[in-house]
């Protein structure tokens, strides 16, 4: 979503109404879009489009000293990425068009491009309902009209089947999503992959900030039949889902995500290397506000150190992650590592902001749930790629 709304209080919450929308919304009848239409895609292999950028990062350790790191992508990769966006469109109407606007751009940039080291990447518009009409919803206004949701789904699943039809050739492939986007994986994994032959492709499903839900004491069931909840790195088939809250900061009672069912649990697989435990994130910040992706600009990254220019920066050591079940929610817990005698700074943005200015706890770390683990992610991905070639 384009996290920049956040800088206006009053509509600090719009961009999570979304879960309050449901199936049953009116429905308009649309024109299918043409898939075989580059300029549907805001990433494909022959047109990277979104995913060629640069991904340059400034590494900074808890002493100040800094290293650049370089990215590359790699076209040879034998494994996909199959990515759907959350909300981000500014688009005044229910559903967004299918132009791509700097908002999409920037939420594949934050979210999906870092992965095409390991994996070729697809990345399809789709028309989204739009921040606008979440805004409308929240606030009561009823001068647009309700968005289709069933719109952006058939839009993802037409996509996805020419995807296959045109792409996959029985490649490997993994899903990744966030919040709205993994909402319509989350739909198109019960109706078009498990059970079916297609679901023995899928090395995982990335389904984040959001919530899945699985029986007690069980790794399979609930939201889904049979995929499992993925246990180690190299594992295939799985399901990765987790949400994000400070540890000094938990879910309070009306948190939107995380929450566990009757009889069932919220899913939080520990992203760093799937292990148990509190463990050192590998997270890529973004080192400005430009990209929306935080509700404030960050602070320095050093005391009376130089300026970085790079988009993104790598803090060894800064965060680590923990999944946390308190009876009610079960969700991964951030610790900032702060070090008040180091000149690295010890503070991280990403919070939603109430209208004034206090934290909206019940948000947790929604804005930055995939860059706090985004280089955790992209190990894991390398680890089923191994999997995949070898099981071939």
């Amino acid at each position: 979503m384009d996290f920049r709304i956040f800088s206006k209080p009053a509509l600090a919450l719009s961009a999570f109404a979304l879960i309050g929308l449901s199936a049953t919304d009116p429905v308009v009848a649309q024109d299918a879009v043409d898939y075989s239409q580059e300029s549907n895609w805001l990433c494909l292999p022959e047109n990277p489009r979104a995913c060629e950028i640069d991904m340059s990062t400034t590494v900074i350790e808890a002493n100040g000293n800094t290293r650049m790191q370089a990215w590359s992508d790699n076209p040879l990769a034998h494994i996909d990425c199959f990515y759907v966006y959350p909300t981000v469109s500014q688009d005044n109407s229910p559903n967004s068009d299918m132009v791509a606007g700097p908002e999409e751009y920037n939420v594949v940039r934050s979210q999906f491009a870092r992965l095409g080291s390991e994996c070729r990447t697809f990345a399809p518009l789709y028309r989204q309902v739009t921040l606008p009409a979440l805004r409308a919803r929240i606030s009561g206004d009823d001068s647009m009209a309700a968005p289709d949701t069933q719109m952006g789904y058939n839009d993802v699943l037409n996509a996805w089947n020419h995807y296959l039809e045109n792409y996959n050739n029985g490649r490997g492939v993994v899903l990744v999503g966030h919040s709205q986007g993994a909402g319509v994986l989350t739909r198109l994994i019960v109706n078009e992959i498990e059970n079916k032959p297609v679901q023995e492709q899928i090395l995982s499903a990335m389904l984040l900030g959001t919530t899945v839900q699985v029986p007690d004491g069980r790794n399979v069931g609930g939201t889904f039949t049979s995929m499992p909840v993925c246990e180690s790195a190299g594992q295939i088939g799985c399901i990765i889902s987790y949400v994000t809250f400070r540890s000094d900061v938990p879910p309070p009672d009306n948190a939107s995500f995380g929450r566990n069912g009757n009889g069932t649990y919220a899913v939080c697989t520990n992203p760093a290397q799937l292990a148990k435990g509190a463990n050192e994130l590998h997270a890529y910040l973004s080192n400005t506000q430009a990209d929306g992706f935080s509700s404030e600009g960050p602070a320095p990254w050093v005391d009376g150190g130089m300026a970085i220019h790079t988009p993104f920066v790598s803090v060894p050591g800064l965060l680590s992650g923990e999944c946390v079940n308190n009876g009610r929610f079960h969700y991964l817990e951030i610790t900032v590592n702060a070090d008040p005698d180091d000149p690295r700074t010890d503070e991280i943005v990403g919070d939603v902001m109430n209208p004034d200015g206090s934290v909206n706890a019940g948000w947790g770390l929604h804005l930055i749930d995939v860059n706090v683990a985004m280089g955790d992610l992209q190990a894991i991905v390398h680890e089923q790629s191994r999997t995949w070639e070898l099981q071939r």
